[in-house]
Order: structure tokens, then sequence, then C-alpha cells
């Protein structure tokens, strides 16, 4: 789980020309949206993406384009309809989740406060650090 401290959120009101400057800057994919500490939505870069879809990608139309830009808020395309977890929640609650719904990202949640985000990409860093409790049944050759 990314923690609170590491996360970089936006506001709903928040204009798209900051979502954008935050998807060039950082390598993430999903940008949790919160009032306060209350998460009320989630950006992906696809969501993102989508909207630019209908502006123009040409030099002449720039200035079109961070116009718009400025106009639209996050709230304007953010996705409401998250799953959550709870700190306490075993890995299989976000595995289950992940595979029941095209999620990509899911909000942690401690008493409505946002406290982090787990992604696919956390679960498969954490699987690949883990150490099998047997390691000579997992590395042992055949030969």
């Amino acid at each position: 789980m990314t923690p609170h401290t590491q996360l970089v959120t936006v506001s709903p009101e928040e204009n798209l020309l900051k979502v954008k400057e935050i998807f060039d800057t950082h390598k993430f994919h999903h940008i949790p949206v919160v009032h306060f500490r209350e998460i009320v939505g989630m950006l992906s870069k696809t969501d993102f993406m989508f909207f630019l879809g209908g502006a123009s990608l040409y030099d002449e139309d720039r200035f079109d384009n961070e116009s718009r830009l400025k106009r639209a808020q996050a709230k304007d395309i953010m996705t409401t309809g998250l799953g959550k977890l709870e700190p306490d929640d075993r890995i299989n609650v976000a595995l289950e989740v992940f595979c029941k719904n095209w999620f990509h990202a899911l909000p942690v949640v401690k008493d409505g406060d946002l406290v982090g985000i787990v992604t696919p990409f956390d679960i498969m860093k954490y699987m690949l650090d883990e150490k099998p409790k047997l390691p000579h049944m997992v590395y042992e050759s055949e030969s």
C-alpha cells in the first residue's frame, strides 16, 4: 500500500491542467480525489486521456486545450463508485475486488479518511518480496 504521506491527491474542484501536470510528472495512473481526507472519487489516467480525446493535439490548438483543461474540474471526470479497503483487510480481499471488478486501484480508508491506496502492482511487488516458508521446496533443482 502507498501510505497517505506519499499520496498525491486533488480536490474535486482542481482543474484538469493540474491533473495533467501530476500525470506528466509522476509514473502512477490513479489520483485520489479527496475532500479534506475523505475520498470522494478516483481519477485514472485512462479517464483523463479519454477526456483529452476531444481535444486537439496540434500545436496551434495548444492554447485552446489549456483553456479547456483550466475550465474542467476533477469532479467532472472522476469515478465515484469506488471499491474500498480497510487497513486490516487481508490481501485476498483486494485480489477478489480486482478480479471481480475493473478497478485498478483501491483506496484504503480508516474511519472515513483516506490512508493509502493499493494497486495490483503493489500486490505483485509484495508477493515477489515475500520469502517462501520452505525455500528449499521452491528453489531446489530437480537434476
